[in-house]
Parts: C-alpha cells; sequence; structure tokens
C-alpha cells in the first residue's frame, strides 16, 4: 500500500484570479493540481480534481472577487470536493475577502454578510483561512476556525521606500483606515494624517476636512481597496487644498469598479499602487503600478504547512 500523498502540499485554484494562483505556483515550486472547474449549460458549476487528493495539505487560491458570487460558490465547491476527496486538512486562501463589507449592522433589518461568508466557508470544510487586510479585523472572529491574517502594508511600504519620496505624510482617507496608515508610516519614517470625512449612504461623500499637518509636504494616501475611487480621489483633492506637495495613493485590493479607472485617470494623484490579490488590468490605467503578493502568500502557506509561525512574517 502506498502513502505518498498523506501530507503533501496541493495548490488548487478557481478561476477568480489564475495569474495570482500561477505566480504563488512558480514562487514555492510547488505546480498547481489539475482541475475542471467550468459550467453545465445551466451555468451551474462543475468541479472536477483531476489527481488524488486524499490525505494532502490542500491549500485553494480563490479571492471571492468578481464576479463575487461566481467566485464564492467556485470556492465552497472546491472545499466540498476536497473534503469528499479525504483532504487530510484544507485551507482557503482568500486574498480578497468579498462581502467583508457588511460586517455589522448600521441601522435595522441589515445582513451580516461577512459573518455568513465565514459559516458558509466554514460548513463547506475548511480548516483554516489565510486571507489579507479584511475590510474589518474582527472578520476574523467571525470564524470558528484558524485565520492568518496577512497585510499588505510590508508590500506596498517597500516600494515606496525605495521611491524615496522626501518628507512624507501617511494619510488614512477616514478613521477607520488609520491603523493601516500608522503600519505605513512606522516603516516609512513618517507621520499620519487623517481625512475626516461625512458618507450619508454608501460610494456618496458629502464634506472632507483633514487632520494632520500636509501643507509642504508628499501626502501617500493608503487604504485596504480601492472600489469606485470617489474617496480617494477627493482625499487627494482636498489634501491638494490644505497644501500638500503631491499625492500618491495605494491599497492592496484594486476592485477599481466603474467608473474607478476614469476618475484615477482624471485625479490629481501622481501613482496608484495596488497588490494583486485581485486581478487587475494594468493597461487601463497610465499612472497605475502592480505589485505582487505572490511570494509573501508562498510563504505563508509554506509555514502553515510547516507548523511554523506566519506572525514572524511581519516582524521586519
Amino acid at each position: 500500500m502506498t502513502m505518498s500523498n498523506a501530507g503533501q502540499l496541493k495548490l488548487f485554484c478557481g478561476n477568480a484570479n489564475p495569474q495570482l494562483s500561477e505566480a504563488i505556483s512558480e514562487s514555492m515550486g510547488i505546480p498547481l493540481t489539475p482541475m475542471v472547474v467550468d459550467k453545465f449549460n445551466d451555468g451551474e458549476i462543475r468541479v472536477i480534481i483531476e489527481e488524488n487528493a486524499r490525505g494532502t495539505d490542500a491549500f485553494v487560491v480563490q479571492p471571492t472577487c468578481e464576479p463575487v458570487n461566481q467566485s464564492l460558490m467556485e470556492l465552497l465547491i472546491i472545499i466540498d470536493a476536497l473534503r469528499r476527496a479525504s483532504a487530510r486538512r484544507i485551507t482557503a486562501v482568500v486574498p480578497y475577502y468579498g462581502y467583508g463589507r457588511q460586517d455589522r449592522k448600521t441601522r435595522g433589518r441589515e445582513p451580516i454578510t461577512a459573518k455568513l461568508v465565514a459559516n458558509l466557508i466554514t460548513e463547506a470544510g475548511a480548516d483554516r483561512v489565510l486571507t489579507i487586510d479584511l475590510h474589518a479585523g474582527q472578520i476574523q472572529g467571525f470564524f470558528d476556525i484558524p485565520v492568518d491574517h496577512l497585510t499588505g502594508v510590508p508590500t506596498l511600504a517597500r516600494f515606496f521606500a525605495d521611491a524615496d519620496l522626501g518628507d512624507i505624510v501617511v494619510v488614512a482617507p477616514d478613521a477607520g483606515a488609520a491603523p493601516r496608515a500608522r503600519a505605513m508610516a512606522d516603516r516609512l519614517g513618517g507621520t499620519i494624517a487623517i481625512v475626516d470625512k461625512h458618507r450619508p449612504e454608501p460610494g456618496v461623500v458629502e464634506a472632507m476636512h483633514v487632520i494632520g499637518e500636509v501643507e509642504g509636504r508628499t501626502a501617500l494616501l493608503i487604504d485596504e481597496m480601492i472600489d469606485t475611487a470617489g474617496t480617494i480621489c477627493q482625499a487627494a483633492d482636498t489634501l491638494l487644498d490644505e497644501g500638500a506637495l503631491s499625492v500618491y495613493a495605494c491599497a492592496t485590493h484594486g476592485i477599481l469598479s466603474p467608473p474607478a479607472v476614469q476618475r484615477l485617470e482624471r485625479a490629481s494623484i501622481e501613482e496608484v499602487v495596488l497588490t494583486d490579490t485581485v486581478p487587475v488590468d494594468d493597461a487601463a490605467l497610465d499612472k497605475l503600478h502592480m505589485l505582487s503578493v505572490a511570494p509573501l502568500l508562498g510563504e505563508a502557506i509554506k509555514r502553515i504547512y510547516a507548523d511554523q509561525s506566519v506572525s514572524a512574517l511581519f516582524t521586519s
């Protein structure tokens, strides 16, 4: 009897971000396991794992990005297939966690979709989750399985440290982004400022003012995601009105829902830097620069597989 699969690390991926999955595979030197992930004629998702998965340590790379419902269902069905194929342990590698923005009730009769999706992933059969920059850190507590929560800040900080932007102030576009701005400022040796905004409803910002000193300095806006880019573009205008010399922007997740590209193209922003947690057409925007989180995720996967510390990745 052969036991060649016992505890073996295997990588699996859906269709949400195959470029990132391939980059992770290349960085680790481990091939992606052959799979069929397509649809039946009526649109139902069809998954077939084409290699023996019994006894393996399976890592499924699938951000739940656009098309969000398709990506989420692919993730759940792949996990279910691996559970029924007797994988020893299943880790859902979800670089971008969709449905994370509804993480609490702000008014009556609202769902908490961040918790609902956590339940779905757990019930499908995942044993742990690996993700990057959740919309809110407390979403980790919505899971009853271990969650390794990475951050894109070191990856972004290395880029801007090499860019040598001079006297820099890291700016949070809202109060919720302040801890991320502080982490970036600590790495770059700068200070922070916060743009205070009033948002009467999602996607609408009525007023902004800056808390902190930005006059005569290079402003670096940082957030966990850029979706329609309304907030980041208005914040850039506000910073320039307050005397900032120039404005750069960065985020871990480049959702870029319409009309984000057009807004960023017109905005008074020198450069927009994103990571590849979700697929982005970097040719769509001249001022866009993409960084890869594949090495970060690859190293985290290796550490999880070897039962080593993941938090040690961010101690330097």
